[in-house]
């Protein structure tokens, strides 16, 4: 690929406002993903502080809390990084009040039991945070156990993610392997390896993600490698369709006849041509990689909980969707929709500005 042919391209990308608006999505929600905890309200581990007093709240919800210690509550919090990696516990208990006041060295609160229901306690002011009382913010409501969706549906970001890009590099890896045999050696190989495409890609591909999360077991790292090892067949097809158009070329023939091996004229002369459609079909995957995961975890073969998916989430509170909060269901479900959608402009974009012909 020259220089030219890169300006081009990245020119190309640009004028195309959907792969921009795809592409500036999808960088947002990485970042999202990366800085989870120091963005969701609730940085307790999975978004998982339960306010029963405040369960199924809608959107924009508001309540003052006293902030009790915790028995036997940790001392330190952790270095940042762990914090930032893996959420950290508060040491203090909120406690949902309607007012408060302080009393000599006591405080006494009027605690928040429901809707216009209060019962008055006092607390010892040592007991308490030395910032005693805050406000709580439920921006996208609370689910059934009373925890914060928006910091929820901010962690799910990262299991909707890493899905994508663990499931489509396995894709890749296997595909690009098999399918660069098949096209090259053609033959008994090519033989082999269709036949065992043609029985994958005959499967729907839940069953055999179903298959695999019985034999792997239930869980986070056992849904990417089940969608990962699910993909790789379009990839497969697609990258031998295209060495086969390759290998017949002359620049393939020269390198033949300056004697390189089989794996230095795949490697370094036919693959780096090939990648625009790569390119194009790993955007797609991506999506249905997450669309694939909301299902499983909806089906509870997925991410289990108290960590948070989208799918998992929809899963929690869709029978909602017609009583009095809609958001609990909604919110997942439009954030899976808005990133699927992302990925497929920027996938529609890349083919454009690649100018990858539908050979596949």
């Amino acid at each position: 690929m020259s220089a030219h042919h890169h300006t081009s391209f990245f020119q190309k990308l640009k004028r195309n406002k959907a792969a921009v608006s795809g592409l500036t999505v999808i960088v947002i929600s990485i970042l999202i993903a990366v800085f989870a905890y120091v963005l969701a309200p609730d940085h307790s581990p999975y978004g998982n502080r339960m306010i029963p007093e405040v369960a199924n709240q809608r959107p924009g919800f508001k309540i003052a809390a006293l902030q009790l210690k915790r028995s036997g509550a940790p001392e330190s919090g952790g270095s940042f990084l762990n914090r930032m990696f893996n959420g950290r516990a508060s040491d203090y208990q909120p406690i949902p009040i309607h007012s408060w006041q302080e009393q000599g060295d006591s405080i006494v609160i009027q605690r928040y039991i429901d809707e216009g229901v209060a019962e008055r306690q006092a607390y010892n002011r040592k007991d308490c945070a030395p910032d005693a009382v805050i406000m709580l913010h439920f921006r996208l409501g609370s689910d059934r156990f009373g925890r914060d969706i928006a910091s929820r549906l901010i962690i799910g970001t990262r299991v909707s993610l890493s899905v994508g890009f663990i499931a489509v590099a396995l894709s890749l890896t296997i595909g690009i392997i098999l399918g660069a045999l098949a096209g090259y050696f053609r033959g008994r190989t090519d033989d082999i390896i269709m036949w065992l495409i043609n029985i994958i890609w005959s499967i729907p591909t839940l069953l055999l993600v179903f298959a695999m999360t019985l034999v792997l077991g239930k869980g986070f790292w056992q849904v990417f490698i089940a969608v990962g090892l699910t993909m790789w067949v379009n990839v497969a097809r697609l990258v031998r369709g295209q060495v086969l158009a390759v290998r017949e070329l002359e620049y393939v023939e020269a390198a033949k006849a300056l004697g390189f091996s089989h794996l230095r004229i795949i490697a370094r002369h036919i693959l780096p041509n090939i990648m625009g459609p790569v390119l194009v079909i790993s955007a797609n995957n991506f999506a249905s990689a997450i669309v694939i995961e909301a299902g499983l975890s909806f089906l509870g073969v997925g991410v289990q909980p108290p960590q948070p998916s989208w799918g998992l989430m929809i899963k929690e509170n869709y029978n909602f969707i017609i009583t009095h909060n809609p958001m609990l269901a909604l919110a997942p479900g439009i954030a899976i929709m808005i990133l699927v959608l992302a990925f497929n402009l920027l996938g529609n974009g890349l083919r454009d500005a690649l100018q990858v012909k539908a050979k596949y």
